[in-house]
């Protein structure tokens, strides 16, 4: 199951689980729209192909809940 990480790793932006306009690759490194078109769609920490990441439907949450840890750096 996908962790459905809260933010994008580059600029910090929410990225909730049950919306669109996250990418991710193999290892779920996630970002927003903007930032993986500024990457070209590769992924900075492993050099993977960035996909849209599927959204999850807030029924789901209870069960499934996305993940609360931010990857972001400042």
């Amino acid at each position: 199951m996908l962790e459905m990480r809260p933010d994008c790793e580059r600029c910090g932006i929410d990225l909730p689980a049950e919306a669109a306009g996250a990418f991710i690759c193999s290892f779920e490194c996630t970002f927003c729209t903007e930032c993986a078109e500024t990457l070209d769609d590769r992924c900075p920490n492993c050099g993977g192909e960035l996909m849209d990441r599927p959204s999850r439907a807030l029924n789901h949450h209870a069960k499934s809940p996305p993940s609360s840890v931010r990857k972001f750096k400042p």
